[in-house]
């Protein structure tokens, strides 16, 4: 399983942490919502737990918990800048359709089970 990171995500999360004053990763995870079916959520992580997986680039790290891995296999994470808003972005193979809000997305039928 590979998860990566661009330098922008990388800048953004030492930035985030650095005011937080305290964490040591991103943290990601999936749950259920919306009109597609799952939408991502975004946290940053204390402390590193039993089922976590650690993924870093560019001296920055990404956790997530082992049961959400196969939905991320092969993710980047970017962060990104249009007009006033910014935000963590993830270019995921394993979407298969995302709605027209945007908000959540369906997952290709191979990681659905």
């Amino acid at each position: 399983m590979v998860i990566t990171l661009t330098e922008s995500a990388a800048k953004q999360i030492h930035q985030q942490l650095e005011k937080r004053g305290k964490g040591l990763a991103l943290r990601i995870s999936i749950k259920k919502v919306g009109c597609s079916g799952f939408a991502y959520t975004f946290d940053y992580a204390d402390e590193f737990l039993a089922n976590d997986r650690v993924f870093g680039s560019y001296n920055a790290s990404v956790v997530i918990d082992m049961t959400d891995l196969p939905f991320f296999n092969g993710s980047s994470i970017d962060f990104i800048k249009e007009g006033l808003n910014s935000s963590f972005k993830l270019n995921n193979p394993n979407v298969d359709s995302a709605c027209g809000c945007g908000e959540s997305f369906s997952l290709k039928d191979l990681i659905k089970a």
